[in-house]
């Protein structure tokens, strides 16, 4: 190397954790989501699927939504923190939209759903969790 030439060197950057204080949390939230939703959903659709299919499948599909948030968010970096935020802003407005939904219609619904009535049945943590999410992202986005 000549003395004009400046060495590079690659400088492997770890992605921002989006998982500290209070991140921390709503990766415990979203994955005790997932548990419940996926393993809900799971025993609905293969014992009673005819019962209330639009019902157990929409509980199945939340619970993929809430895995893909919990991989992003421990997964941290720009990237994931943006899909994330994307997730939780299209798991707020099925919340939102489902929980209208079985208000105004409550019998297209023979059975509830994991955001029936804005998540009543799980303690409205399925409206405040992407409330709560969005809100740290956010944040996090402006720690960077």
């Amino acid at each position: 190397m000549t003395s004009g030439e400046a060495e590079v060197t690659s400088v492997e950057e770890k992605p921002a954790r989006l998982i500290g204080g209070p991140g921390l949390l709503l990766v415990w939230f979203y994955g005790v989501m997932v548990v419940g939703a996926v393993s809900r959903s799971a025993y609905q659709i293969a014992t009673e699927f005819d019962r209330a299919p639009l019902a157990y499948s929409l509980s199945a599909a939340a619970g993929l939504v809430y895995g893909f948030i919990t991989y992003s968010l421990v997964r941290g970096g720009e990237t994931a923190r943006r899909a994330a935020q994307v997730c939780c802003a299209a798991e707020l407005a099925g919340v939102l939209a489902v929980g209208t939904w079985t208000l105004v219609d409550p019998d297209a619904f023979p059975d509830s759903t994991v955001w029936s009535d804005y998540g009543m049945g799980y303690v409205f943590i399925p409206v405040l969790l992407p409330l709560t999410a969005l809100f740290w992202l956010r944040k996090a986005r402006r720690a960077d």
